[in-house]
């Protein structure tokens, strides 16, 4: 049982119970069993357990974790320290610094950015390694959906920042007009000449 030892657990209880979430898991154990597959499997749930409901102010919604040795921890663009920033990340650094004067860290850990209220989440929350958007389709954007779907609720306004086509897809469950939708390209060096930089 998924135990987020905040007030998630509440609110996502019977979604842990559902079908596609119980076949989600029985996929994972064999995953996890047969291959090598990011994050570690204690960290999946990590951007839920650092940010909870209540405390959520502002969103920013990934694709699927990095796919490289030690990078994702279970915070989209993020790793830990000692690892060094990606280029996505390397990428919202440069564009935080042209907008606001953000001065970058010497480490690529986000941990306290999600402990302040931004809940660091991806669409899909697991993958194999180096086979980006090998666990697509597998039933995370469900749980994903819900989890989006009940930030919706709140009668508080989040900024939701969707990154990239398949973040950009969570906009529909988005419906409540106190809430803000900012959408542009995902950050990586693919696509971030194409709208991310300059984007604010």
């Amino acid at each position: 049982m998924v135990n987020l030892g905040n007030d998630w657990d509440e609110i996502l209880k019977d979604e842990f119970q559902k079908d596609y979430y119980r076949n989600l898991r029985k996929f994972l154990a064999d995953e996890y069993r047969k291959c090598v597959v990011y994050p570690n499997m204690y960290d999946i749930f990590n951007a839920l357990r650092y940010t909870s409901f209540e405390n959520t102010r502002a969103v920013i919604l990934g694709q699927d974790p990095y796919h490289g040795p030690h990078q994702a921890h279970g915070l989209c663009f993020s790793v830990l320290k000692g690892i060094a920033p990606p280029p996505s990340l390397k990428n919202i650094f440069r564009e935080l610094s042209d907008d606001v004067g953000f001065i970058p860290p010497h480490h690529g850990e986000l941990t306290e950015w999600a402990k302040q209220g931004v809940l660091m989440l991806n669409s899909v929350l697991t993958v194999r390694e180096h086979q980006p958007n090998s666990h697509k389709g597998m039933g995370w954007e469900i749980f994903t959906d819900r989890v989006i779907s009940e930030l919706n609720k709140k009668t508080e306004p989040v900024v939701f920042l969707l990154w990239g086509a398949n973040a950009r897809q969570k906009a529909k469950v988005i419906t409540n007009p106190i809430h803000v939708k900012l959408e542009t390209v995902h950050p990586s060096p693919l696509s971030a000449y194409n709208g991310f930089f300059g984007c604010k």
